[in-house]
């Protein structure tokens, strides 16, 4: 691969990292700490400002908390497609605190239309664009996925590479030696080598994140495409990176192995840092690239050969305003660095033959207008005056000679020529100066007014609330606040505290009612324990609830036949007696005082006896009266527990299916990892070739033995045995991806 001479890369074109800002809604913790959103958005149509603490910052975009991840794509990394297919190298990395939503901004739900992030799309986009361009081109794609966890660079397509090294190729470019690398001809294999990389990635739980990433992931897509017509070959690399978040031990609560987790991550974060400050001040003596193994690979894409995109990743929280500003201050220094971007072409010889054609062309043209130059100093320094026609014109070509002024003249014209040109840049740059504070003070003056609006709507509605208020408790609407009195703040200020001087005597008022409330509660409380002591009683007792309706009801029964029977014989008793009584009148001369006086006794003790029943009686129909009120809280009650038996077996067998999935996790765990030690133990017998997958463009991927290429056709027939190679390969290839 011909890389860019030391002049080439002087010519190539500067390139501005572009530096764009995400903002994800506040979440579920951070609402019920009740945390506020403490950034501004500017109004209008204005999307690359924002203002937070009194400050403000200005990217290439910013995108507020319910921007899609479609347009995130769309604005911040779909032209990154075409520039890598162009030939020129890119990347594109998420930076921020823990929680802020990169690795949802890179990664999203693979495979959901709406909710996949950065990296899907991309894949997808790249696979789009080769199927649409001419036919005559081909193209080789590989992709390789590592991690840099506690300061060590670990493949995560073999578990095996756990301190891969960084070192630099001929041209002084960085790379990491001993990465697996996988040859992939569609979306589909991308996507399969994405997924195996995820399952070996370090996460972990934290008290800001559920799944918080323990290191930096690194996916690189190498593209390389030949022309089959003029054999010009491109070649560009993507580095597609998740940064670990920032974070606080304190915040987070990391403990143990989580805690040096964190401590490394911190470590290589403030190195990348550190090169963006050196960068962004024009330290050009010393960039600190090899402090951590993150700016050693990020080396290219800062300050390099690279078209860098930068993703800073915010939280809106009140909770998390430090970190916030801190990660603005870190996007506005390297939205000051620029790149030198240059396309990586390899080049023929019979490009590098009409090169040298050319070049020494341009050679002989300066030869001979040297000669001419130094003819027309020989007649200066001789004395001669030449003609304005007869001197070599500087401004054109070696042939062409034009009158000019004479050396001294020339060179007063071109000092003032510089002069000015040096006025210029000055002027543009002050011009630029005050474009931009203008800016930003009409962005100051519209927020400061409408945070004005906002206080005053705010006020008003205070008012009002406060004498709805007063007319809740204290019912009187003598005294009204009009909606309509703009500006008159004062009196509206005087209403309020005369309503609240009214609200304080009412509130007096409430509380003496809620003391006497309170004691009624009190009695009702004793109430309700006396009646909880009825229910254990009746629980010890024994018998669900369905046994104490029978047992009811056949008391009930009892109780209405013992009535009925005493009534019947309180009938007979007093008809016997009121024939007793005749009998004792007609016969009272016959009888003596001591039958009389037992008779009379005989009465009084049938009248006790009848008062004792009527007493028992109203005690049954009392307690009757009871059960029935209890009845239905004890309804309610079974009916309590009865749901809440059927929630505790709802949960059971979820906690049993989930007992089952884990087990068919650990199963496929263990699986995967004897395939691993199974594979590693083949490779110690001798390594096994990777067979590349063309893709030809104009068309669909072709898999199998279709997948050949072009100039390999006419030896088909002679190699059909390395055909069935191929096959295999591919297969191994697959079965690598599942495994």
């Amino acid at each position: 691969m011909a890389m860019e001479t030391p002049r080439e890369r002087e010519i190539a074109a500067e390139d501005s990292i572009r530096v764009v800002c995400r903002f994800r809604p506040l979440n579920d913790s951070e609402e019920k700490a009740g945390s506020k959103f403490v950034v501004k958005f500017p109004s209008g149509g204005d999307e690359n400002c924002i203002s937070i603490g009194g400050k403000v910052y200005l990217f290439d975009k910013v995108f507020k908390p319910n921007a899609t991840q479609d347009k995130v794509y769309n604005e911040a990394a779909k032209s990154i497609v075409s520039d890598v297919l162009a030939g020129y190298n890119g990347t594109i990395f998420a930076y921020g605190q823990t929680s802020s939503g990169k690795t949802h901004t890179m990664e999203g739900v693979i495979g959901d239309p709406n909710k996949q992030g950065i990296i899907p799309r991309i894949v997808n986009d790249i696979f789009t664009h080769i199927y649409g361009m001419e036919e005559n081109l081909e193209f080789h794609i590989k992709v390789s996925y590592f991690e840099i966890y506690m300061d060590k660079i670990r493949d995560l397509l073999d578990v095996s590479k756990v301190n891969l090294s960084v070192h630099e190729d001929k041209n002084r470019v960085p790379f990491v030696k001993g990465a697996t690398e996988r040859f992939v001809s569609s979306p589909d294999e991308v996507f399969e080598v994405i997924e195996e990389g995820k399952s070996n990635r370090h996460i972990a739980v934290t008290n800001m994140n559920e799944h918080s990433s323990r290191s930096h992931s690194v996916f690189l897509i190498n593209v390389k495409q030949e022309n089959l017509e003029n054999q010009k070959k491109l070649s560009g690399k993507l580095y597609l990176v998740d940064l670990a978040g920032s974070e606080k031990v304190s915040k987070t609560g990391a403990e143990g192995t989580v805690l040096d987790e964190a401590k490394n991550i911190n470590k290589s974060l403030s190195a990348l840092g550190n090169v963006i400050s050196a960068l962004a001040d024009g330290n050009k003596t010393h960039i600190p690239y090899r402090d951590s193994k993150l700016t050693r690979i990020l080396q290219e894409s800062l300050g390099g050969n690279a078209r860098t995109t930068i993703i800073i990743c915010c939280s809106p929280a009140s909770f998390n305003e430090s970190e916030t500003k801190s990660t603005l201050d870190f996007g506005k220094r390297a939205k000051t660095i620029k790149n030198v971007v240059c396309v990586n072409e390899e080049l023929t010889a019979e490009e590098w033959k009409r090169r040298y054609e050319r070049e020494k062309e341009k050679a002989a043209r300066f030869k001979g207008k040297v000669e001419k130059l130094e003819a027309e100093l020989a007649r200066w320094r001789q004395g001669e005056t030449v003609k304005p026609e007869e001197q070599v014109n500087l401004q054109e070509g070696p042939d062409v000679t034009t009158p000019i002024a004479p050396p001294v003249e020339v060179n007063s014209v071109e000092m003032k020529n510089k002069e000015h040109e040096a006025l210029s840049e000055e002027l543009l740059a002050k011009q630029t100066t005050l474009n931009t504070t203008a800016s930003e003070l009409q962005q100051l003056r519209d927020m400061s007014a409408h945070q004005r609006k906002r206080i005053a709507e705010m006020l008003t509605n205070l008012l009002k609330d406060l004498c709805e208020f007063g007319v809740a408790i204290g019912g009187d609407e003598s005294l009204k606040i009009s909606a309509d009195s703009n500006g008159k703040l004062e009196e509206e200020f005087t209403v309020a505290r005369l309503y609240i001087s009214k609200m304080k005597s009412e509130v007096k008022n409430l509380v003496q009612r809620c003391q006497g409330l309170e004691s009624n509660q009190t009695d009702c409380n004793k109430k309700v324990k006396i009646l909880s002591y009825l229910q254990m009683k009746y629980n010890f007792q024994g018998g669900d609830l369905t046994g104490a309706r029978k047992d009811l009801k056949g008391l009930e029964e009892t109780v209405a036949k013992e009535l009925q029977t005493l009534h019947n014989l309180r009938k007979l008793f007093v008809q016997d007696l009121q024939c007793r009584i005749k009998k004792s009148m007609n016969a009272e001369d016959n009888e003596d005082d001591g039958g009389s006086l037992a008779q009379k006794q005989k009465i009084s003790f049938l009248e006790n006896n009848l008062d004792q029943l009527t007493k028992v009686h109203k005690q049954l129909v009392r307690d009757n009266a009871d059960l029935r009120c209890e009845l239905p809280k004890l309804e309610k009650r079974l009916r309590a527990t009865m749901e809440r038996v059927k929630a505790l077996e709802t949960a059971l067998r979820d906690a049993k299916e989930g007992a089952m999935r884990d087990r068919k996790r650990y199963q496929y765990e263990v699986d995967r990892i004897k395939e691993a030690v199974r594979q590693k133990n083949l490779a110690r017998r001798g390594p096994s070739a990777l067979i590349a997958k063309p893709i030809r463009a104009g068309q669909h991927h072709v898999t199998g033995v279709n997948a050949i290429k072009p100039g390999n056709r006419e030896n088909k027939s002679k190699n059909s045995f390395a055909d069935e190679n191929n096959i295999n390969s591919d297969v191994k290839l697959i079965y690598n991806a599942y495994a």
